[in-house]
C-alpha cells in the first residue's frame, strides 16, 4: 500500500524523507518533485531498484534511467575521463535543469538500461529532490508519467499513473511544468545536443567556448 506525505511542516518532511529512503533501500520507487515536473525515482544500487522502476514506466530497457546527484562530487565519481567542456557545464548549470550524458566510470556495476557505457547526469535545483539525494546518494529518475504520456504535475496526476507500484509519493503541490531539462551528450570529443529544453544552447556555447555543437535527437 503507497503512502503520501504532505511535504509542508519540517515534521512531515522529515517523516517523507524517512519513508521514502526506506522504500528506496528496498528497491522500490518513490514519485517526487523536480525543477521542472514530478519524477518518479529508484535505487540503481539495489537490484530490483530499476527494474520495479522501468516496469512502473512500462518502459523498456532500451531507454536507459538518467541519474539524479546530491553534488558535483558525486557527478565526477561516478564519471569516466570527463572533458574540461564538460566541467564547465557542470560548474555553471548545475544545480538546474541540464541533464549532462558523460561516459561512466568503468567500475560501476549498476544497471540502468541499455546505455552503452554512458550515464545521463544531473543536480536538480529543487529542495526535496535535493534532501533526499542527500539521505540517498545517486538515484535513478525518471519523469513521472507512463511511457508516451505527459509527466505528473501534481501528486493526484502521478497516484492516477502508478498506484501501489510507487511506495512513498512525496507531495510538495503543483510543479512549475515548465520545458524539460536540455540534454548535452558530453561523451565524446564534441558536443552534441540531445534535447533543448530550459537552458539554451546559446549560454552552453557562451561558456563552453564550443564553436560548433551536433544536433542529435532523443526519442
Amino acid at each position: 500500500m503507497s503512502i503520501v506525505v504532505k511535504m509542508t511542516t519540517d515534521a512531515e518532511r522529515r517523516r517523507g524523507l524517512v519513508a521514502a529512503k526506506a522504500a528506496l533501500m528496498r528497491g522500490e520507487c518513490v514519485v517526487m518533485p523536480t525543477d521542472t515536473v514530478y519524477g518518479v525515482a529508484a535505487n540503481p544500487f539495489v537490484p530490483k531498484g530499476i527494474t520495479s522502476l522501468l516496469a512502473a514506466k512500462r518502459r523498456d530497457r532500451e531507454m536507459p534511467i538518467p541519474v539524479f546527484v546530491p553534488n558535483l562530487d558525486s557527478a565526477l565519481a561516478l564519471s569516466y575521463q570527463v572533458s574540461d567542456q564538460a566541467k564547465l557545464i557542470m560548474e555553471k548549470f548545475w544545480p538546474g535543469a541540464i541533464t549532462l550524458i558523460t561516459k561512466a566510470h568503468p567500475t560501476l556495476k549498476w544497471d540502468l538500461g541499455n546505455a552503452d557505457g554512458t550515464i545521463a547526469l544531473r543536480i536538480p535545483l529543487q529542495r526535496t529532490a535535493l534532501e533526499l539525494l542527500t539521505e540517498t546518494g545517486p538515484l535513478g529518475v525518471t519523469s513521472a508519467n507512463l511511457t508516451g504520456e505527459p509527466a505528473a504535475t501534481d501528486i493526484e496526476s502521478a497516484q492516477n499513473k502508478f498506484g501501489n507500484s510507487v511506495s512513498v509519493y512525496l507531495d510538495t503541490g503543483a510543479t512549475s511544468g515548465e520545458v524539460a531539462s536540455t540534454i548535452i551528450d558530453a561523451s565524446q570529443v564534441q558536443l552534441r545536443v540531445v534535447r533543448v529544453g530550459v537552458i539554451s544552447i546559446s549560454s552552453i556555447v557562451e561558456v563552453t567556448g564550443a564553436t560548433e555543437l551536433i544536433e542529435g535527437t532523443h526519442e
